[in-house]
């Protein structure tokens, strides 16, 4: 006998604002498209003081899951059920998933996202690594890349007091030697630093000639420079970068693993990585 069809789609989706430069959205309905998933993913504009409406109507329509995005990933812990092992460490949620009892479980698929990438051209074991920023990115890659082996983390940060939170979340909660430079002027990087990574929002979309303010010429030949944002994928940091001989990362490879867990999350199914990531590479033609 035929199963009776079923003209209910799951549901996931994304809170942020700015959204509509997002191309979350296009990367995960490809792999649905991909692997035949019934779902959709809804790009959704939600300004912070109607998040936490947001996150009730998603209970309220029985979302699988959605992911949250700038300025929320801190936020949305305050309207969520509980925390998964590495958003508790790293306080903060990009990756909202509903349990079997309905309750929304946060997680932080960002670092292990940044980290899958990182591995394709680094080994962070042993690493000094100088990250830029002291947000929820930065917080997620730090803390991941630490637990990952490095040897030692440097926050770069232009105020003392978020930057000195990130520190100290380090220091309790992983082995890495931790310190801080409160940004003022251009940032030398150390000569023993081995990773350089841009977790701020500085060169984003549609401040794309932003620069964070490194001085160029640290910028040695063999250096590995990442940076988090995934729109545009080649920044103004990475071009520099390259232009001295370094080992650049972009966005797209710490954007598409996230997706590819987060999609694991809602759906059980394991994402092609490569699917996701010639739509968004396709979207900035790279």
């Amino acid at each position: 006998m035929t199963e009776p069809r079923s003209f209910l789609s799951t549901i996931t989706g994304s809170f942020a604002t700015p959204a509509a430069e997002n191309p979350t959205v296009a990367m995960i309905e490809a792999a649905y498209r991909h692997h035949g998933i019934d779902a959709r993913y809804l790009n959704c504009e939600v300004q912070p003081d109607g998040l936490g409406d947001a996150v009730r109507g998603a209970r309220a329509m029985g979302w699988a899951g959605f992911n949250c995005s700038l300025p929320h990933k801190v936020a949305v812990i305050a309207h969520l059920d509980g925390l998964g092992e590495s958003a508790r460490i790293i306080a903060a949620v990009n990756c909202a998933v509903r349990q079997p009892d309905g309750s929304y479980l946060g997680e932080n698929t960002d670092g292990k996202g940044f980290l899958a990438s990182l591995r394709t051209v680094a080994d962070p074991a042993g690493a000094h690594l100088v990250v830029f920023g002291a947000g929820g990115a930065a917080r997620a890659v730090a803390v991941e890349t630490a637990l990952a082996g490095a040897a030692a983390v440097t926050v770069v940060n232009r105020t003392r007091e978020r930057g000195q939170e990130l520190v100290d979340l380090l220091s309790e909660k992983t082995s890495a030697r931790a310190g801080l430079v409160v940004a003022e002027g251009a940032y030398r990087v150390p000569e023993d630093a081995t990773i350089v990574v841009n977790a701020t929002s500085i060169g984003l979309y549609p401040d794309v000639e932003g620069r964070l303010d490194v001085d160029p010429d640290s910028l040695r030949p063999g250096l590995v420079v990442a940076d988090v944002i995934p729109n545009p994928p080649r920044t103004p940091l990475l071009r520099d970068a390259a232009e001295r001989g370094c080992v650049t990362l972009d966005g797209l490879g710490m954007l598409v693993n996230q997706g590819v867990i987060s999609i694991k999350h809602w759906t059980g199914v394991d994402a092609d990585p490569a699917v996701m990531r010639a739509t968004v590479a396709g979207i900035f033609g790279v």
